[in-house]
């Protein structure tokens, strides 16, 4: 194995993870400070427990040579397909769906589809960077998106559509990374449109839309509440977007302080651990405090960014380009649904939610662009 330059890590990136990391651990314990039963689940402890795997996970990454992804990208992608497969027959089932694997260690889950989002950036990147040339052809097109499909569809019976979307996203951004073309781009746009014309009256019929249909009635609710809210209700999604709303307006400009908000410690807002973690933070921080976090997630995508720019081949700018368009869009999705601005959705803030799964595949993420970075030269800041 050839030898790493540790003077071409960015401690820049590194710092600034593990400063959002910290600053997400101490959200989680005031959001459940005043709840016995979340006390008694000890999620700082758990949260601790990966973000510790994590760094040590991205530090074996970034010392390990990316390119040894590619030769095994084959089978990566056959690995995650039986494990989701599995999944499907005998994960364990919470809130009418089956997305976690039990490990018996302090009553921790393991959820599969948040190492899928890595799979998927490792395998993609395979895929367009050995066949580059052939882009343009639709055939091409079309195998990487039945690449796609082959795990997308088993977290799609999970069912778990919000992590569907990611995957779907990171497929459509390494494709046009890839240099896809304009006109190709649009024809697609068209289809999709056309589909969704006839797709979304489907979906709001009672009659189509089901328990043993792939869309489940509560994700179509999800949209239709967001689409007709019910300005009153006292329950659902409406009234925990309702209540996150009032969450951001009471912290004003500078917050309450730490542990100070009164929506928060009176257990107002539903899910402030990990969906409403930004309504939370607004709460205790106000504009000014909120502002400076989404100022450093924004740094740590450019960063990432950056480093794909840098990269000596396609391949390693490819996996810095899934990485920095997985952390964007879920930081954008999450942030809208706690402004009201898109519907609710399962996706955490990257690096503050709850969610030990989803924070050590972030760090494995993190761990593949640094190796990135080792294996090209000293960045400029």
């Amino acid at each position: 194995m050839e030898k790493v330059n540790w003077k071409h890590y960015d401690f820049w990136l590194l710092g600034s993870v593990l400063v959002l990391t910290i600053f997400g651990v101490a959200m989680i314990r005031s959001a459940v400070a005043n709840n016995i039963e979340l006390v008694e689940l000890d999620l700082v402890q758990r949260q601790l427990i990966f973000a510790g795997a994590g760094l040590i996970a991205s530090f074996v990454l970034a010392w390990i040579d990316y390119h040894l992804w590619s030769s095994m990208s084959h089978t990566l992608y056959a690995i995650m397909v039986g494990i989701l497969i599995v999944l499907f027959v005998v994960g364990a089932a919470f809130f009418g769906s089956a997305r976690w694997f039990e490990t018996g260690l302090f009553g921790i889950l393991f959820q599969p589809s948040e190492v899928a989002k890595i799979v998927m950036i490792l395998v993609l990147a395979t895929f367009f960077s050995r066949n580059q040339d052939k882009i343009a052809q639709l055939s091409w097109i079309g195998r990487s998106f039945l690449i796609a499909m082959g795990i997308i569809i088993w977290i799609l019976l999970q069912p778990n559509l919000s992590t569907s979307i990611v995957l779907l996203v990171i497929w459509f951004a390494l494709l046009w990374a890839s240099g896809l073309r304009l006109k190709i781009v649009l024809g697609a746009a068209a289809i999709g449109l056309a589909f969704a014309v006839v797709a979304i009256p489907l979906m709001l019929n009672p009659n189509v839309v089901n328990d043993d249909s792939l869309i489940k009635p509560y994700q179509v609710q999800r949209i239709t509440q967001f689409l007709f809210p019910e300005e009153e209700a006292s329950y659902g999604e409406t009234y925990n977007v309702n209540q996150a709303r009032i969450t951001i307006g009471s912290g004003g400009l500078l917050g309450k302080g730490y542990g100070q908000g009164t929506q928060t410690q009176l257990r107002f807002l539903k899910v402030r651990w990990s969906d409403f973690i930004y309504a939370s933070m607004a709460e205790e921080f106000g504009f000014i405090g909120t502002s400076v976090i989404m100022v450093l997630l924004f740094f740590i995508i450019w960063r990432i960014f950056r480093a794909a720019r840098l990269a000596r081949d396609t391949f390693g700018a490819l996996i810095c380009y899934g990485v920095g368009t997985w952390l964007s869009f879920q930081a954008i999705v999450n942030m809208g649904m706690n402004l009201n601005l898109l519907p609710v959705t399962g996706l955490p803030l990257p690096f503050v939610s709850y969610g030990g799964s989803a924070l050590l595949s972030m760090f494995v993420g993190i761990g593949l662009v640094q190796s990135v970075i080792l294996r090209h030269k000293a960045l400029d800041f």
